[in-house]
């Protein structure tokens, strides 16, 4: 088969749409034919057939946006040609036909990567092309702006790649194809050679490169890592519970012997220029479209945390005994903040055009430092949860963020976020905006300080609290208010069990 691919669109032109097809799947085509019009936003392209044959696959309909290199059909080559040019063309696929072992190829696709999704960069490919490849083995992780997708292997075969890594990608582009080969399963080179590059580590399909970096530091063997993920797959998790088991450090010993003598970045460029991941771009694009967007400003107040850490430290045993989880402070600060959103619900509110969209859910998002970036994954119905729930839902969001395991459905729709800078060591920061939230609030370190109480200095433990938001929709005495609110109910946690 020979694929129709969007031709260059031009330096300042990333998409087109697909205006028409001049021809059905199954119609017979000439090579150099017209098969199908794209329009821009400045110019009409057209798209020719790369050879004599069928057109055999349309992969995007009419009004369809595309980006340039995507694939937007198949030609079967010699199929319905002329006679008199149809033999060598005949005669020319079986001297390809050995290396998919005879049989068709199974196209591998860009999966829907869900409703407000439209492209990926290709990762990194774990096979080449001609290597062979088993049904269901991981080849490549599609990044996008939120999540990383695993495509696996539709079938047994021998793998040609036609995305290189760091390609732009839609959802349902071929990324590659499989020549399916009935032998490919069951080859012995291809079972005689996995053990070679499992011992590698970087090469075994199971690993993502989260879990290859791991895997490399800790010269870990992956065959000896049990694996919990989806498919069979290690996850970073899986990795690093292994690297931090005693047997983990003993390959390690020779790295000690390793001459150390080499001057400082003697091996090393004094520079590096490293494209920035799909993730790192949107955080970057949101945040400073949060700025442009509201009008933020900050407010500050402090909390004295001595009731909160007494009643943790009282119940946290008891507390872990029964609901087989830790006490932490983040429930009580949830628990805080929506009863100050019912109280001042404008702090729970949007802006969509010359509306406000008043919200009566407590969807709260979580701030979570991955390796990758940033992520805020959502805590849904919040205010119906108990302290115990709240400290599940956060723990369970906060292991899928960090092993890579979020969905798109648990990273939007947030009400309102908590960032909690205190965890790094920060002592007072003016978090930006989570749009289209009007407010996000900002947890510090605990710090012991001198206070004055009842006339008196006394040395207590206090936290400083931030609240940024958008005051186009919240007024400063909201905001100051919804702090105060915060601080009562936090310094007197009673009022939790009194709903006060």
């Amino acid at each position: 088969m020979a694929d129709i691919l969007t031709p260059a669109l031009g330096e300042s032109v990333a998409e087109a749409t697909i205006a028409k097809w001049t021809k059905k799947v199954g119609d017979p085509v000439k090579r150099d034919e017209l098969l199908v019009e794209l329009e821009t936003d400045k110019v009409s392209l057209e798209v020719v057939s790369p050879a004599d044959g069928t057109l055999g696959e349309i992969a995007f309909a009419e009004g369809d946006t595309v980006t340039p290199g995507a694939i937007l059909g198949k030609v079967t080559e010699g199929a319905a040609a002329p006679a008199g040019e149809a033999a060598p063309k005949a005669e020319a696929k079986p001297a390809e036909a050995p290396k998919a072992g005879g049989e068709a190829s199974v196209p591998v696709q860009v999966p829907t990567m869900g409703e407000s999704v439209a492209e990926g960069s290709v990762g990194t490919w774990q096979k080449k092309s001609g290597d062979r490849v088993s049904k269901d083995e991981l080849l490549v992780e599609i990044e996008t702006d939120k999540v990383a997708v695993e495509i696996s292997a539709p079938a047994d075969g021998v793998l040609t790649i036609s995305a290189e890594a760091g390609s732009t990608v839609t959802p349902g582009q071929v990324i590659g194809q499989i020549a399916a080969s009935g032998e490919a399963a069951a080859a012995a080179p291809k079972s005689e050679a996995a053990p070679a590059k499992a011992a590698s580590g970087s090469d075994d399909p199971h690993l993502s490169p989260a879990v290859q970096r791991v895997v490399a530091e800790n010269n870990l063997d992956p065959k000896s890592i049990q694996a919990t993920g989806p498919k069979g797959n290690i996850t970073k998790a899986d990795a690093l519970k292994a690297a931090s088991q005693p047997q983990a450090a003993a390959p390690a010993a020779p790295a000690k012997a390793a001459p150390a003598a080499a001057p400082p970045r003697a091996d090393q460029p004094r520079e590096e220029r490293v494209k920035m991941t799909r993730l790192r771009q949107t955080i970057a694009r949101r945040l400073k479209e949060s700025q442009n967007t509201a009008a933020q400003l900050t407010t500050f107040n402090e909390v004295d945390m001595s009731a909160i850490m007494a009643l943790r430290n009282r119940y946290k045993d008891a507390f872990e005994k029964h609901h087989g989880i830790k006490l932490g402070f983040m429930s009580f600060f949830v628990k805080a903040t929506i009863a100050a959103l019912k109280e001042l619900p404008a702090v729970n509110a949007e802006i969509d055009g010359t509306d406000i969209i008043y919200k009566n859910h407590y969807d709260i998002g979580v701030a979570v430092g991955t390796e990758k970036g940033l992520v805020v994954p959502v805590l849904r119905d919040a205010d119906v949860l108990s302290l115990a729930g709240i400290e599940k839902g956060i723990g369970d969001l906060g292991r899928a963020a960090r092993d890579g395991d979020l969905t798109l459905d648990q990273l939007q729709g947030g009400t309102f976020t908590i960032t909690n800078g205190g965890v790094y060591g920060s002592l007072m920061s003016t978090p930006i905006l989570n749009m289209p939230q009007a407010g996000i609030l900002g947890m510090h370190n605990i710090v012991q300080r001198p206070v004055a109480i009842d006339g008196k200095v006394e040395i207590r433990p206090m936290m400083y609290l931030a609240l940024s938001y958008d005051h186009r929709i919240v007024d400063g005495k909201e905001a100051v208010t919804f702090l105060v609110r915060i601080k009562e109910h936090l310094e007197d946690p009673q009022r939790f069990l009194l709903d006060l």
